[in-house]
């Protein structure tokens, strides 16, 4: 197949798991000939691939509009060819292909990439394992230590897109680290669909502590920082593993999505309100400075004003530094629209989620105030107007607030600096070197 260009848009929806399996795309393809753009508004690329996310209904939306865009955009002739793969793909291919195959050259799934290629007459190259076109700044990068998940919650169509559990052996990830390091990147995000699983499908036992201890080995990376820790059967010896190890930042993302015994049953969570909190204890008492964060679920079926005010008690005393909050939707071919009754109205569940997002909202702004006055190691990440932008341990890029310090001061973008917080709001941190 002839193509009328050599330059590709990568256009990626979604999580940062699928920015890593784009990345991973772009440097076959640009190894094969490409010139790679990503996100991209430069209108010489003649062709386009679009990473698509299929997890909940919103995300689902942008990705069906990002589609019908740059299938009006072939339409009037301003780009050749269109191709589309990812979450969404893999799961509607029959029906995209149905209502948008006139416009889409070719749908491919998530573990299609060497079939993307093949298309665009580029062969894989086994040695190119590992290598990633950066999309991020160059000081940080994500790492994936795994793909699928075996959990089933009852809300997650992930298992049903994604598959098993299946974890990259600890050399592999070594490696790729080593070559993100080589790069330039100084801080690694590890993300999974479940963090805390990692090993238990190859090497019989959990073994992210032993892969966090061989990360921390690698000359150039200052900070490794974990995503998407599941709380079921929390491998402990993963606090001990962060307590003494420096490079680790005092952060932890763990999605607890409710504490109400009965919602984590309907939930299929696999673990009690008493297991939650006994975890948060070990947490904050093994680590008293780190930063959690954590998702949760409102209007999941099963979830009374009683459930709902056992949530709200568990966020006062918690008090999570970073909480997002999700309203329960229906997903096709879940356990949930299988076997439960989505009964409680949407009006229901946004209030929930407004009481819970307003109370966060007190107690981040009351941590923030807290940190006046005192001193952190923060990295540049950008400049924005008179600001540069920075970040913490505590924060991760994309996803947690910001420390700005004013511009006149000469900083330089990817370097560390220690800040003090002159000032603070709900969200963001203000500071100078």
């Amino acid at each position: 197949m002839s193509f009328s260009s050599k330059k590709i848009n990568v256009i990626t929806l979604g999580c940062s798991k699928n920015v890593v399996d784009s990345e991973k795309l772009m440097a076959q393809l640009q190894h094969g000939g490409y010139t790679l753009l990503h996100d991209s508004d430069d209108s010489s690329a003649r062709t386009i691939i679009i990473n698509t996310c299929g997890f909940i209904g919103d995300a689902k939306e942008e990705s069906i509009n990002t589609i019908l865009d740059f299938a009006e955009a072939k339409k009037r002739g301003e780009i050749d060819k269109l191709f589309v793969f990812g979450c969404l793909s893999e799961r509607y291919k029959s029906e995209l292909q149905a209502e948008l195959g006139s416009e889409v050259d070719e749908f491919f799934g998530v573990n299609n990439i060497e079939d993307i290629l093949r298309t665009l007459g580029v062969q894989h190259k086994n040695k190119l394992i590992g290598e990633r076109l950066l999309s991020t700044p160059p000081h940080y990068a994500y790492l994936k230590v795994s793909e699928g998940c075996n959990w089933g919650c009852s809300y997650c169509a992930i298992p049903l897109i994604r598959g098993k559990h299946v974890s990259t052996p600890i050399e592999d990830l070594v490696a790729e680290a080593q070559l993100l390091a080589a790069k330039g990147v100084k801080e690694i995000m590890l993300i999974a669909q479940d963090l805390t699983y990692y090993g238990l499908d190859i090497y019989g036992k959990r073994r992210l502590a032993d892969l966090l201890t061989e990360l921390c080995k690698i000359d150039g990376i200052a900070w490794l920082r974990l995503h998407y820790a599941y709380p079921t059967q929390f491998p402990l010896d993963v606090l001990e593993v962060m307590r003494r190890n420096p490079k680790i930042c005092k952060y932890l993302d763990i999605p607890f999505q409710h504490v109400n015994d009965n919602v984590l049953q309907q939930m299929r969570r696999g673990n009690t309100r008493q297991q939650s909190y006994e975890l948060m204890r070990a947490i904050r008492t093994q680590i008293p400075d780190v930063a959690l964060r954590t998702t949760l679920i409102v209007g999941h079926p099963g979830e009374d004003e009683a459930a709902f005010a056992e949530l709200l008690d568990f966020v006062r005393e918690v008090r999570f530094e970073r909480l997002g909050v999700f309203t329960y939707s229906e997903e096709e071919g879940t356990y949930g629209a299988k076997h439960l009754k989505d009964e409680i109205p949407q009006e229901e569940k946004q209030r929930r989620a407004d009481i819970l997002m307003k109370l966060q909202a007190g107690i981040s702004a009351s941590l923030n105030q807290e940190k006046v006055g005192k001193t952190f190691r923060t990295i540049i990440d950008r400049k924005e107007g008179e600001y540069h932008i920075g970040r913490t341990e505590h924060d991760s890029p994309e996803v947690d607030g910001e420390v700005l310090i004013k511009s006149e001061t000469p900083l330089t973008l990817g370097e560390f600096y220690s800040v003090k917080i002159t000032s603070a709001d709900e969200f963001d941190l203000y500071g100078e070197v």
